[in-house]
């Protein structure tokens, strides 16, 4: 009788026992399964977005990865529930150092469409440089315009910036050349002559003392 009774408890704890781990492999699948999806789903969204929401997504991207680590590690060895978590690590953390690559290229890129929108009163000037809105009335102000604010900033610009300003009013003259053609006034022609008549010594001097600070800067 005795020997029954230890039969049986022996049998009762070893169905607990299985229940117990049948139930701690089916959370760890479910949380590692969770963890997956997750690290799937934020590939898929817009640079913009990601960064916008960067800091949720590290906090729930740790919240489960912990969890499905942590459900792991109550199981006995589960090759593939352990690889599936590993494999989900993986490609986060390539996610990751890509997502940090363009948005470095998004936030450049922003700087430099905010830079020329400055230069030019808050038009967007693309890297094709067209300069087609530009005619015979509005040219000197849009050449007023973007020398007063070179003018203004000049002791600011770091020498790629002057390089730019460099690049955009050359593609500016260009266009110029086009609107004499097209009627530009011999008055407006001499305005535009004295903006650019201002704006070549100060190019020159101070595009000179930003190369010579880069130097200094870089000899340190």
């Amino acid at each position: 009788m005795k020997k029954l009774q230890l039969s049986i408890i022996i049998l009762l704890i070893s169905v607990t026992f299985f229940s117990c781990e049948d139930a701690n492999v089916k959370d760890a699948k479910n949380y590692v399964d969770d963890y997956a999806e997750f690290v799937d789903s934020i590939s898929v969204v817009s640079i913009k977005n990601l960064r916008d929401n960067w800091y949720k997504i590290e906090s729930t991207y740790l919240e489960k990865k912990l969890q499905a680590q942590s459900s792991v590690e109550t199981i006995r060895d589960n090759p593939k529930l352990k690889q599936k978590l590993n494999d989900a690590s993986s490609k986060y953390n390539k996610f990751r150092t890509n997502y940090r690559l363009q948005v470095d290229k998004l936030e450049a890129m922003e700087e430099k469409i905010a830079f020329r929108k400055k230069l030019f009163n808050g038009k967007e000037i693309n890297d094709d440089l067209n300069f087609d809105w530009v005619d015979k009335t509005n040219i000197v102000t849009v050449y007023d315009n973007f020398v007063t604010t070179v003018s203004d900033n000049k002791n600011g610009y770091s020498r790629e910036e002057w390089d730019e300003i460099k690049m955009l009013y050359e593609a500016l003259d260009t266009r110029k050349n086009t609107v004499e053609k097209e009627g530009l006034s011999s008055s407006d022609n001499f305005k535009i002559a004295k903006l650019k008549l201002k704006f070549a010594p100060m190019f020159s001097i101070y595009r000179m003392g930003a190369k010579s600070e880069e130097n200094a800067e870089a000899k340190k």
